[in-house]
């Protein structure tokens, strides 16, 4: 991670131009890191030819597969040889005996409700890294349309997968801490996008012996820790999600950016359609400001909440990894975190497949009557919304009439 002003971003997602490479025209890592490779096919590019190549995605409405799920999960772990253990008791599994890339489409229907009731789960013993491309994109298009990623590294020609690439060298460690105390950086991917993502998996390449866990926080155990008249307050509260800073770094670092940045309005209480529960919607990498509040009131509100949510390490799991891991979650419900704490040359490599889901939404009626027409005139009102002061934010959105 680096910090840019108060804003930390992820530097093994990022092109770096006093450090890697460019091979046969194409932006890469470096050739040292190249020839340590596992698995050279997912060698991170950032095809100068994608820069500004892709639309940022349309409205549209999103069918969340665990609406059609089975709840007693037979078809996924009816099976005698498949081992669950729970991590705690309301956040987290840990599967052994199921093979994803082997699943039908009514298993992926009972995977994905599971997912959502246990917010993260970790799958061993996993083979999806030797399928190929096209495999592992049809995997990821039965739960959504699959996220393109502005700025991040991809294997040549993949742009639906991203790549985390942490650099071998005990000197890329050192420099993480350099300025800094620690390297914990809460967030949910991608909250820029006006759908951001839902099922996310991610799956190791090339890890260490140990270390470098990714840690998951629980927003919905956050959201009803709050006090009944906290969340009363915070009803009907918009919050400004942007991509600009994330855009601004990777240019500043020599990188691409895949399509214009983007700026989305989020309620900061999300409604989950599926599992009717309400959580807290927000994270430090993204979140700007919340709409109609003056700059000190909405700094304070946010930091607040900001360190409500990291300070709930009662609400949270670690998920440790292994080269043959993959971990499945739902973006709309949890937090997460890389966590940098080796000093070897060891290689971290691991690729994501994220799936867009559902507007975020206040409300099961604000979910039902959504319509992606309605969207688009919303996404047209955005600069006039953030553009409005307090004064005019009540006037025109909190106290008109509905």
């Amino acid at each position: 991670m680096t910090t840019l002003g108060s804003i930390t971003y992820d530097e093994a997602i990022h092109f770096h131009n006093d450090s890697d490479a460019q091979k046969d025209g194409i932006l890469t890592v470096s050739a040292d890191n190249l020839e340590r490779l596992d698995h050279p096919e997912w060698a991170p590019t950032w095809d100068v030819k994608d820069d500004h190549a892709f639309e940022n995605p349309k409205p549209f409405r999103h069918t969340d597969r665990a609406l059609f799920a089975d709840p007693t999960f037979q078809s996924l772990t009816g099976d005698k040889n498949v081992s669950v253990r729970k991590v705690t008791p309301k956040l987290g599994l840990e599967v052994d005996g199921i093979q994803l890339s082997k699943l039908s489409d009514k298993q992926k229907d009972d995977l994905a409700l599971l997912v959502e009731q246990r917010g993260v789960i970790a799958f061993r013993n996993q083979d999806l890294k030797f399928e190929s491309f096209d495999t592992l994109k049809k995997w990821g298009e039965y739960f959504g349309p699959l996220h393109v990623h502005p700025t991040s590294g991809a294997p040549l020609h993949q742009p639906e997968f991203h790549l985390v690439f942490r650099r071998g060298s005990a000197e890329e460690q050192a420099k993480v801490f350099a300025n800094k105390l620690h390297n914990i950086a809460w967030h949910s991917d991608v909250t820029y996008e006006n759908q951001p993502p839902g099922i996310t998996l991610f799956a190791m390449l090339q890890s260490g012996n140990s270390g470098g866990d990714t840690q998951f926080l629980d927003m919905f155990e956050a959201y009803d820790r709050l006090s009944p008249f906290m969340k009363q307050k915070l009803e009907g509260l918009k919050v400004l999600h942007t991509s600009k800073d994330q855009a601004y770094y990777a240019k500043l670092t020599g990188g691409i950016e895949r399509k214009d940045p983007v700026d989305s309005i989020h309620p900061l209480v999300r409604y989950h359609p599926v599992l009717k529960r309400k959580g807290l919607f927000i994270n430090k990498s993204f979140s700007r400001r919340i709409l109609g509040l003056k700059v000190e009131e909405s700094d304070n509100l946010l930091l607040f909440l900001l360190n409500h949510i990291e300070s709930c390490l009662d609400a949270h799991v670690r998920m440790n990894w292994d080269a043959d891991t993959v971990v499945i979650w739902d973006n709309r419900r949890v937090l997460h975190t890389a966590t940098n704490d080796w000093d070897t040359d060891e290689i971290r490599h691991a690729f994501r497949i994220t799936s867009l889901a559902e507007r975020p939404v206040e409300s099961e009626q604000e979910y039902e009557n959504w319509t992606p027409e309605a969207e688009e005139k919303n996404i047209a009102l955005t600069d006039y919304f953030v553009g409005l002061t307090p004064a005019e934010y009540y006037d025109k959105v909190i106290s008109a009439p509905k």
